[in-house]
Formats: structure tokens, C-alpha cells, sequence
């Protein structure tokens, strides 16, 4: 059944419900009085503006708000309100949000969900901020940013748990894998990757596929796939292996069985070779060997899914456009964008569940999906009804939200079936016979393939 007006009435109600916010409101002390304020349009409009360009963030949201009907104060006094409790109260929405999204029932058919029960991308991205921020949150040089440090559910696309730190902090303290990862699968860039990362995966029941790093000593002990010319010694560095031409880089896919690390700490691994375009792609994971080499690096180009997520919090949601000069505001601000952006993945994975998932290996998809940056760009669009909807009953509020739904059905991936992403076609949209893909074409395919 296609996406619905319950569907979405129901995603923004869960996530923006009255009782909810009033309680956030109240333990927060954000309403001081009735005269001037309503809390509960003002929160609203900050997450639903946070996709509109008419303006700065802060003078879009006051905009909305004004015209969802409140009644309306000066700029000084409605720029007050970003303080402290305004800060408290979008932290309860965020954790409404994630943790509504964290409920949602998984889209993970085939290779994507047989050895693990979810995969979750961790990966981080920098804000820049006013120079005013430099003390609490400094960056690399002579400026101000700050990190939101992310964890990405592949089974429901979209944020499951995020934080923040100064952009000046390392990234791979960040990743802290703990029995909350028991089960899940990780995807994670080298930034992350460490012996630790791994032994620590092995402690929690952790999969994981990252990328080999060059200064690693790999210790070779079985090949499984890959053509050997000679014999070796188990225990011979893959790099010495490889520039003695004992393993041929001659196309085929290399897995091989190898240790890092010595004594006690001893980590087990498979190390998977893939032939690219531009070269070998090698891979460490301890995914099951019946997990065929190409699925692996599929499975890593997975990761590129939390770009395309972070490009839709600075693209669409106007991440990276905080002008906010005090800490508090601009964290209410960075929560108010990512709650917009769960909104918007949490409606596009309802729509991919409208589609069963194909019944059995070979079949397809064959409806396009929706497109998260289409349904952003939608509620723009319609920011104004859609705030004024909550306020709506009965057959009216049931009309409006059916109107929603046919906008956002409307916003199909026009990629769909030419180039669907890696993570598409994994779970069942193939690519369309066509004409061949153009040079330049086949390069930007070949960029995400490491």
C-alpha cells in the first residue's frame, strides 16, 4: 500500500504529539507565561522551518511561527527565547525522534540482513560556527566549529543516536562500542579504525567491514581465493606476500585468513581483495567466509549512505547556516535540523516498506522510491500548512494530511533506475538495461567504490 495522510499524520504527531511537548515545556521552563509565547508553535516551527531558505534559521522560524498564527512580538524579544530551556525542551523532541526512529521495522532483504540484525554507519561531521563559540567549541585552526558525531541505521535510514563535541576533539574516541552494539554490524571509515575498534567488536558480538590501513601488518595464514604462485610460510606479511609475488593481483577477488596484532591481543580476520577501476579495494571484516568477497565491499560502500544523510542536514535542513552567537542556541538549532531530518527519513522508509521486499533472490523492486532531499524540499514548500495541520480535526485534518502524502509520493529518486545507489540495488531496485554509462559517469561510480 502506497504512503499514506495517516502515515505521515502519524510520523509527525509521534515525533511533535501536544502532550508530549507540553511536558517537555513544563519540566524545561520554557513557558513563563501565557501572554506571549506558544511553545508549542514555536517548536514546531523551528524543526519544519529548518528546510526553508527564505532567510537566516532563526528569522525563518520566527517567520512560520508568526504565520501559523501566534501572536507576534519583536525580533529582539522572539530571539530571546533561544536560550537555555528552548535548548532543553528540542533536546526531549531529538530524543523522541531517535528514539521513535530506533522503533521502526527494519528494510534490510537479502546480504543486508543475514549475518547481522541491523548495520550502523558511524561517521561525523563539522559545523562551522561564529567566532563568538571559539571557547567552547574550538576548531582545528584560528575558528570556531563544532562536530555531530553520528550513528546511522541502515535498516531504517536515518539517525538512531547522535552527539557533539568540539571539531578540535579526534573522531575515534567518539565510537565507543558497548552492549548496545551487541548483534549490529558497523561500518566506519579509518579514522575510526583502530586494534582496539576490533577487539572490542570481537568482545560485543560485533560485524564489521572497514578498509585496511596501509601501516598494518597483516600476518597471512590461509587463502581462500586468489591465485598463489608459490607456497609461503603462514604468518608472512600480506605486503611481503604481495611484492614477492606470491599473491597475484591478476583480477580475481582475494580472501584470505590473517592476525594483527600478537600475544594476547591477537585479533582474527578476514582480509578481502576486490578488483576496482581504480586498483585493488582491500577490506578487513569477521563477517561468516559464506559472505562472498564482493558482498563485503558492497556492503562497505554502504557507508557513503551517512554523506548522503549528512548532505541532507546541511543541504536541505541548513546545518551548516547557524548563525547563532550563544552555545545554547546553537545547539537548539543543530537538534531542531536533525529532528527535521529523521521527519523526512522516517516518511521515505515508510514508503520503502509500502513495497514488499522481493520475495526471493533475482527479484526486483519495481516501484522508485521516494527521495529524501524531494520530501525536504516539499515541506518547504508547504511549511505553513503543515504547521497550521496540527491544529486541524476530523475529516479536515484527514484531507490535509492526504494532500501531504500525495506531494511526497510524488518526489521519486529520478535515478531510480539508472543508477541506483549500492544500497538500492541491495535491496531490490535494479539497474535498467540502457545505453552505457558515459566515461565521466562511469568515473563518479568508480569514486564510491573504495
Amino acid at each position: 500500500m502506497p504512503l499514506t495522510g495517516s502515515d505521515v499524520r502519524k510520523i509527525f504527531e509521534t515525533v511533535l504529539p501536544d502532550d508530549a511537548l507540553r511536558e517537555a515545556i513544563s519540566a524545561a521552563g520554557l513557558q513563563q507565561r501565557e501572554r506571549k509565547l506558544n511553545s508549542l508553535m514555536l517548536l514546531r516551527s523551528m524543526i519544519i522551518a529548518a528546510s526553508t531558505g527564505n532567510g537566516g534559521r532563526q528569522a525563518d522560524a520566527m517567520k512560520l511561527y508568526f504565520e501559523s498564527g501566534a501572536k507576534k512580538v519583536a525580533r529582539g524579544g522572539f530571539y530571546s527565547w533561544f536560550g537555555v530551556p528552548l535548548e532543553r525542551t528540542l533536546e526531549a523532541v531529538r530524543d523522541r525522534a531517535l528514539s521513535f526512529a530506533a522503533s521502526q521495522p527494519l528494510d534490510l532483504p537479502g546480504a543486508l540482513g543475514s549475518e547481522v540484525k541491523d548495520w550502523h554507519i558511524f561517521d561525523s561531521m563539522t559545523v562551522a560556527l561564529e567566532r563568538e563559540l571559539m571557547d567552547e567549541y574550538p576548531g582545528a585552526g584560528d575558528y570556531a566549529a563544532l562536530k555531530v558525531h553520528k550513528r546511522y541505521s541502515v535498516g531504517v535510514g536515518t539517525t538512531v543516536a547522535f552527539h557533539l563535541s568540539p571539531a578540535r576533539e579526534h573522531d575515534a574516541p567518539h565510537l565507543v562500542i558497548d552492549e548496545s552494539w551487541r548483534g549490529l554490524g558497523l561500518l566506519c571509515d579509518l579514522g575510526y579504525a583502530s586494534h582496539r575498534l576490533l577487539r572490542a567488536c570481537e568482545e560485543f558480538d560485533v560485524r564489521y567491514v572497514i578498509r585496511l590501513k596501509e601501516n598494518w601488518k597483516a600476518r597471512v595464514t590461509h587463502i581462500a581465493r586468489g591465485r598463489e604462485a608459490a607456497t609461503f610460510v603462514p604468518g608472512t606479511d600480506f605486503d611481503d606476500l604481495l611484492a614477492a609475488g606470491v599473491i597475484r593481483l591478476d583480477g580475481r577477488v582475494i580472501d584470505a585468513d590473517v592476525t594483527l596484532g600478537g600475544g594476547n591481543s591477537r585479533i582474527t580476520a578476514r582480509l578481502v581483495g576486490v578488483p576496482t577501476e581504480k586498483g585493488y579495494c582491500f577490506y578487513l571484516t569477521n563477517l561468516a567466509p559464506r559472505v562472498a568477497p564482493r558482498t563485503v565491499a558492497d556492503l562497505y560502500r554502504v557507508r557513503w549512505e551517512i554523506e548522503l544523510d549528512n548532505k541532507l542536514d546541511k543541504s536541505c535542513h541548513r546545518l551548516d547556516q547557524i548563525g547563532a552567537r550563544t552555545a545554547p542556541a546553537v545547539r537548539a538549532l543543530v537538534y531542531a535540523s536533525i529532528t527535521a531530518s529523521i521527519l523526512v527519513c522516517l516518511i521515505t522508509h515508510r514508503d520503502r516498506l509500502s513495497q514488499a521486499p522481493p520475495p526471493r533472490k533475482g527479484a526486483e523492486r519495481t516501484k522508485p522510491p521516494v527521495h529524501a532531499q524531494g520530501v525536504a524540499r516539499m515541506i518547504a514548500v508547504a511549511a505553513v500548512s503543515i504547521a497550521r495541520a496540527f491544529q486541524l480535526t476530523g475529516e479536515a485534518a484527514d484531507k490535509e494530511w492526504e494532500h501531504f502524502a500525495g506531494l511526497f509520493r510524488h518526489e521519486t529518486d529520478p535515478n531510480w533506475r539508472r543508477r541506483p545507489s549500492i544500497l538500492d540495488q541491495m535491496r531490490g531496485w535494479r539497474i535498467s538495461p540502457g545505453r552505457p554509462l558515459s566515461k565521466k559517469a562511469r568515473a563518479a561510480r568508480a569514486s564510491v567504490n573504495c
